[in-house]
This record gives structure tokens, C-alpha cells and sequence, in this order.
């Protein structure tokens, strides 16, 4: 059963999406690491270790925003004692094949805030030094693939970020998918993983121990 959730945004990453029907389903938590809130098309999806009957209580019949609403997820925050995150935008893409087409070299996780951080959120990751920009992927919910990518301050608005962007889709194993999780308000990255082949899935909020940085 915990790993249902990583059946289905399997299943979601080649287009399988959970039926548009208005419903929620609910499910355990893949690790005592990852808890939170997936929203598909007139789909959501719950992963919590909490008592379903309750989840649904929350949720009035028929309300297609409830599961992202602020009062489902205050409710959420105080039945398991996290923090929610912010609502970002799920977007996803395919491996590409060969080495990625820019020059990368590795990172340490000590030279970069952003990969200090990332440790809190993934496994196994693995961080790169372009020129003008880091870029690090790791595994995330459900053990899937993640990516995050940081540009300078001085190289922002050159196209930077969308290479890195697709530069991560070289880095992950062949035939597996990689997600990304973008503010919908940074339109900037928006644009950047666009461009770089990722198509939008949906949005989600993760339920963190620490609040969030």
C-alpha cells in the first residue's frame, strides 16, 4: 500500500492521470519523511498517516479546491503536527539520453545553500556547477526523481536557467522521469522548465516537521 503513491505518479508522468471525477484518494505516507497534498485535474490525492474517515470530513462533497484550501490544509498541519508548504506547481519530463549540453562539475553540498537544504527534502543527491548557475537532483516523494536549479544573480534573464533545466533531464537514469517543483509566481522558472521539455502535471504541497525556510 506505501507504494501506491509511487505507482501513481508513475502512471501520471506518462499521461496516466487519476480520473477526472472529483474525488480524493487517500493514501499512507510512502516514508515518515514525506507527507502532503497532490492536486490533478478534478483529482486529488492525499498522503497522510491519518485516519481516512477524518481526511474526508474535512473535505466538503463536491469542492474541487478543497484539498488545497487553507482550512483543509490548517486542519492537515494540526492532525499531524507539520508545517505546509508553499502550493508550487508539479511539472515533469522524461530522461534524455547522453551527456548534458553544457559543461557541469560537481558541487559540494557545504558550497551552496540551496543543496544544504535540499538534503532535508531528498536522497541521494548529486550536485553541478554550470556556468552561472547550480543545478542538483536527488530523490524525493516516493523515492522519485527531483530536480532544483539556482542561477547567479548576474547571469538571471540569458537563458541560464532553462539549461540547466534541461542539462538535468542528461543527469538522471535513462528511461526513468524527473519532476520539478516551481512557485507558480516565479514566472521567470516557470518560463525556464517549460523551455526545457517539462510539461505542468498539477500542484502540490508537501507537510514538513520544520516550517518552512
Amino acid at each position: 500500500m506505501r507504494d501506491e503513491l509511487a505507482r501513481l505518479l508513475a502512471d501520471a508522468a506518462r499521461g496516466r492521470f487519476p480520473p477526472a471525477d472529483g474525488g480524493v484518494t487517500i493514501l499512507p505516507q510512502p516514508t515518515a519523511r514525506d507527507a502532503g497534498v497532490l492536486d490533478f485535474t478534478a483529482h486529488a490525492v492525499v498522503f497522510a498517516d491519518l485516519d481516512p474517515a477524518w481526511i474526508r470530513r474535512q473535505l466538503p462533497a463536491g469542492d474541487l479546491a478543497a484539498p488545497m484550501s487553507p482550512p483543509f490544509l490548517t486542519a492537515l498541519c494540526a492532525a499531524t503536527g507539520r508545517h505546509a508548504g508553499p502550493v508550487d506547481l508539479l511539472c515533469v519530463a522524461p530522461s534524455r539520453p547522453g551527456p548534458p549540453p553544457l559543461d557541469l562539475a560537481p558541487e559540494p553540498a557545504a558550497e551552496h545553500p540551496r543543496i544544504a537544504r535540499a538534503l532535508n527534502f531528498r536522497d541521494e543527491i548529486s550536485a553541478w556547477r554550470a556556468d552561472g548557475g547550480v543545478v542538483l537532483v536527488g530523490r524525493g516523494v516516493a523515492g522519485r526523481w527531483e530536480v532544483a536549479i539556482e542561477v547567479d544573480p548576474d547571469r538571471r534573464a540569458r537563458g541560464v536557467g532553462r539549461m540547466l533545466a534541461r542539462a538535468a533531464r542528461h543527469l538522471i537514469p535513462a528511461g526513468t522521469h524527473l519532476w520539478a517543483q516551481v512557485a507558480p509566481g516565479n514566472a521567470a522558472s516557470v518560463r525556464a522548465f517549460l523551455a526545457a521539455g517539462f510539461a505542468p502535471a498539477g500542484a502540490e504541497v508537501l507537510l514538513t516537521e520544520q516550517p518552512p525556510s
